[in-house]
């Protein structure tokens, strides 16, 4: 059977879908141009768990488990469900820590630097230039024959350890639900105020990460791909699919009342835009790199591949030592060690880069 998602209509009409249930998630409670951020929801899983202690950005974001979940019922229903692993795993967590460093000094993934620009966040294209650019620069490197090595195929049960953690994850929310003025319910942490705090309902939340994940893995809709198959190839493929996202965000922010023009006074943002810049940067460095921005390595986990998984892993512990080593950025600006790391995180990618190809 014909997969219509991965047709030039069906990627169009992912974007659209994407766009508009992400402005739909912030108009239900999800932070202001946050309805979806791959980045920081993942941020607040950490916090969550326990990995870090800022209050303000601590919940068991239901979206993400959605996408994963969406991912390993789309996989299977097409047949496309394929364990495999040993791609470079230490190289991959390694990415996965410094991408989410480069994310939070900016203050969101690849989604919502579109979202945030289709909310009016004119920040947000300072940290558009620095993806892009960080992905030129991985794609330099794939000219020069940077490889991580090929993947194998291995045990069903490889592929199915992250959906089984995420489905953990969900029942411990059922288990241990947010309750009222307390900031921990059994063993999870719950924000009582900021971006933590502001959630759309489970379900909703639940059923719109397992849609997102279930259109996405058919589409194979990756934002670092977009831009990378443009330089690569010239390929507009997935690159139509990311501006339908942008189009439809800024329609349904529109009509929801959520545009809101600017540089000042955006929501979990701030305006150094040097560090919007260098942090997008270095987070697009390490997707191209590892090969998928956040988003797809969640739905390719789903789909069997342990290696995403182990990139989705070093971006929650990347998580956990941004906050607690005072790396993430807030509204006031970039943290003490923010612009340290991110230097040391460019120097990392360029010593993966350099050194991790093959030879003629």
């Amino acid at each position: 059977m014909k997969n219509v998602f991965a047709t030039r209509t069906g990627i169009i009409i992912v974007g659209l879908v994407i766009g508009v249930l992400a402005a739909l998630l912030q108009y239900l409670g999800n932070p202001g141009n946050m309805g979806i951020c791959v980045a920081c929801f993942e941020r607040d899983i950490a916090g969550a768990v326990g990995l870090h202690r800022a209050g303000v950005v601590q919940y068991m974001r239901p979206e993400i488990i959605g996408f994963v979940l969406g991912s390993l019922g789309a996989a299977f229903l097409a047949k496309d469900f394929r364990p495999r692993a040993g791609s470079a795993p230490i190289v991959r967590f390694v990415l996965g820590a410094f991408a989410m460093i480069g994310a939070l000094v900016f203050l969101g993934c690849p989604w919502r630097a579109i979202l945030r620009l289709a909310g009016g966040d004119f920040n947000a294209l300072l940290g558009l230039v620095g993806l892009i650019c960080g992905i030129g620069i991985g794609t330099f490197f794939f000219r020069n024959g940077y490889d991580l090595g090929r993947s194998y195929k291995t045990h069903v049960s490889v592929g199915l350890l992250m959906p089984l953690i995420m489905l953990g994850f969900l029942v411990l929310m059922l288990i241990y639900p947010q309750i009222e003025g307390e900031a921990k319910s059994g063993v999870l942490l719950y924000s009582l105020k900021g971006p933590g705090f502001m959630h759309a309902p489970l379900l909703i939340s639940l059923v719109v990460g397992l849609i997102v994940g279930a259109i996405a893995q058919r589409s194979r809709f990756c934002t670092m791909g977009a831009f990378r198959d443009l330089i690569l190839f010239k390929q507009t493929h997935l690159l139509i699919g990311v501006a339908a996202l942008l189009v439809a965000a800024f329609v349904a922010n529109l009509a929801f009342g959520q545009f809101h023009p600017g540089f000042e006074g955006q929501p979990v943002a701030h305006t150094q835009g040097v560090w919007n810049f260098m942090g997008m940067l270095l987070a697009g460095l390490c997707f191209a790199l590892a090969g998928g921005c956040p988003g797809r390595q969640l739905f390719m986990a789903g789909e069997g591949d342990g290696d995403a998984a182990v990139f989705v892993f070093g971006m929650i512990v990347g998580a956990g030592f941004a906050h607690n080593f005072g790396l993430a950025s807030s509204p006031k600006g970039v943290g003490p060690h923010g612009i340290a790391a991110v230097v040391i995180g460019l120097l990392v990618c360029l010593f993966i880069g350099f050194t991790m190809r093959k030879k003629a």
